[in-house]
């Protein structure tokens, strides 16, 4: 795993009013690794995510990617970047195909004129043709059982098969950082275990992919990851190793309690 770092957040602070969703947060993103966001229900980890992706706009602070500050930018430019995510909640359009929802995820490489789409059919049909390469090439690295039943409609697949269908779509812009946002989300124990199985060879197939997962199940967050940040009322109180973190007295006051810690 490289040591290089791709994303640096410095002193992020958001308010919702007089709430303080995340408090003079630092923290650095490397290259190639998988980074846990830890913390109890309102920490402020799907807050960082939406403020990363230019959903919300930061109080105060700075996010440097690649570089480059990523406060003030639009979603939209902040995906062109290089920086995909999922949902904890399904974004995919049930009624359309495997293929539809996943080719989607590279609308900005996609041409979108009307005299291309009705005009140039032979050009049309071509890049259609390369979009259907793209996603069973992505498909076949991440779930080959899906291949073939790429002109099925999404409602008929199961919810470990629907969280498959969302992460290519975000992978289908090649990103460098990928936000996992509880992908275990509404699945059974083994269903996440072969979820996490799917993600950890993608990890190895891109090795430079860097990938931050938001996840209350511990086991899986022992499994995959390389460090974890733990958050508590928007604050950094604790980062390192699994181990590390658990043993820290302050992350089990604040998933457990203070007496039960």
């Amino acid at each position: 795993m490289s040591s290089s770092t791709i994303v640096q957040v410095r002193d992020l602070t958001m308010r919702f009013g007089g709430l303080t969703a995340l408090d003079r947060l630092n923290m650095d993103i490397r290259e190639g690794e998988v980074l846990g966001l830890l913390g109890p229900n309102g920490s402020g980890k799907t807050t960082f995510f939406n403020v990363l992706t230019g959903l919300y706009r930061a109080s105060e602070g700075s996010i440097l990617y690649d570089g480059q500050e990523v406060l003030g930018m639009t979603p939209q430019h902040v995906y062109r970047s290089g920086v995909a995510r999922t949902f904890q909640r399904s974004r995919l359009s049930l009624p359309l195909t495997v293929f539809d929802n996943i080719a989607i995820g590279d609308y900005q490489h996609m041409q979108h004129g009307l005299i291309f789409n009705l005009l140039r059919r032979k050009a049309f049909r071509a890049e259609y043709m390369g979009y259907v390469d793209k996603v069973v090439a992505l498909l076949n690295i991440f779930s080959p059982s899906l291949v073939d039943r790429l002109f099925e409609p999404v409602g008929t697949f199961s919810m470990i098969d629907r969280r498959r269908i969302e992460v290519c779509r975000a992978l289908m812009s090649h990103p460098r950082l990928l936000l996992l946002d509880e992908p275990s989300a509404g699945m059974t124990h083994d269903e996440t275990h072969t979820l996490m199985s799917d993600i950890m060879n993608v990890r190895s197939k891109l090795p430079k992919l860097s990938v931050v997962l938001i996840e209350h199940e511990m086991n899986v967050i022992e499994r995959i990851t390389d460090r974890c940040v733990v958050l508590n009322y928007g604050r950094k109180i604790a980062e390192g190793s699994y181990a590390e973190i658990t043993a820290d007295p302050n992350v089990q006051t604040a998933y457990l309690g203070e007496e039960a810690a």
